[in-house]
């Protein structure tokens, strides 16, 4: 080989190893399989990686890397770059965003879910408490209010409630609790097992999660207006990856989340229209409960549990008061804006 044909060679493979070690690779760790709780994930993936000419790439791994009580732990020591996690699979170590999990917060559909979210995201509270995990706040995942499926004979007053094992996270597990019903926090991986082994009678979930977990493919009924409240599960990233990142990298990152949260609401909405036809076809009776029994649970598990909530944050050190006014004021002007 002459030199000049050495050089040549040399060149390309310095061009090469300059390229390759320009690249940057996140590990994505989520549970479950893809499904309308992801899309955002995906979508932003896909998106970044377009703007950065395929210099930015994400890797989302749906169970590879870490069982879903364990991201943001692993998020911590920097096992993986992004996680997605929800806040009552371990409220102490995330309580500031609790808050959103309160039952009958009066969220009524996923705009006000995201916009509500950013607002408690952005907090100063929530920055600090994230930062102790070296974690940072990228997005929500919007759900839509929870609802019942179960077996048997629909549990669609107060009194049918007491006793009744139920799946149910957080505030919403403290909501039943408050009624008389025994939540039970499994994992929603683990919820068909435990419907279909009688450990619960009913499991709250989003639509997604019922289709997703095979909760509905159990259910005889499904409470189509209980509407108790939903989980808060964001999507965070580890602040030193997020750091590491060139000013390109991280302007294609940031300016993804809108289009990726929009892209995530519109697929969402396509699943809430083919919903009761689902319904039809897995043969799953709607129950509807009366104003005065969604009332009546209001007043026993909402005020009670928000006093207290607040109460239990403020001890702590933590702005309860200051977090749920500013949920509440959120909402007001998300709906004026509207």
């Amino acid at each position: 080989m002459n030199k000049f044909t050495a050089g040549a060679v040399v060149t390309t493979m310095s061009f090469a190893f300059a390229a390759e070690a320009m690249a940057t690779e996140w590990n994505v760790s989520v549970w479950g399989k893809r499904r309308a709780f992801t899309e955002h994930i995906e979508k932003i993936a896909e998106l970044v990686s377009e703007k950065t000419g395929g210099s930015f790439t994400m890797n989302v791994s749906y169970g590879g890397l870490s069982k879903n009580r364990e991201n943001l732990d692993g998020i911590s020591i920097g096992a993986f770059e992004m996680a997605q996690f929800c806040a009552g699979y371990h409220a102490d170590k995330n309580r500031s965003i609790t808050v959103l999990e309160l039952p009958f917060l009066g969220v009524s559909n996923l705009a006000e879910e995201v916009a509500v979210s950013r607002a408690v995201y952005a907090h100063p509270a929530v920055a600090k408490e994230m930062a102790q995990w070296n974690a940072q706040m990228l997005m929500t995942s919007p759900m839509p209010q929870y609802n019942l499926v179960g077996t048997g004979e629909p549990r669609d007053t107060l009194a049918k409630m007491a006793g009744m094992r139920v799946r149910a996270t957080g505030g919403l597990g403290r909501a039943f609790e408050a009624v008389g019903a025994v939540p039970t926090s499994v994992t929603s991986s683990e919820a068909y097992n435990a419907m279909e082994s009688g450990v619960v009678d009913t499991v709250a979930f989003a639509q997604h999660a019922h289709l997703s977990f095979g909760t509905i493919n159990q259910a005889d009924w499904w409470t189509e207006n209980l509407n108790p409240g939903t989980v808060n599960c964001p999507v965070v990233v580890n602040i030193d990856a997020y750091n590491a990142l060139s000013d390109d990298e991280r302007a294609a990152l940031d300016g993804s989340v809108d289009e990726a949260l929009e892209h995530y609401v519109t697929n969402y909405g396509e699943l809430l229209e083919k919903w009761d036809s689902i319904l039809v076809e897995k043969n799953v009776t709607k129950v509807s409960l009366t104003p005065e029994t969604i009332a009546e649970f209001k007043a026993k598990a909402a005020d009670p549990a928000r006093e207290a909530w607040i109460a239990d944050m403020e001890a702590q050190g933590i702005p309860g008061q200051e977090l749920y006014d500013l949920v509440i004021s959120t909402l007001e002007k998300e709906r004026a804006g509207n």
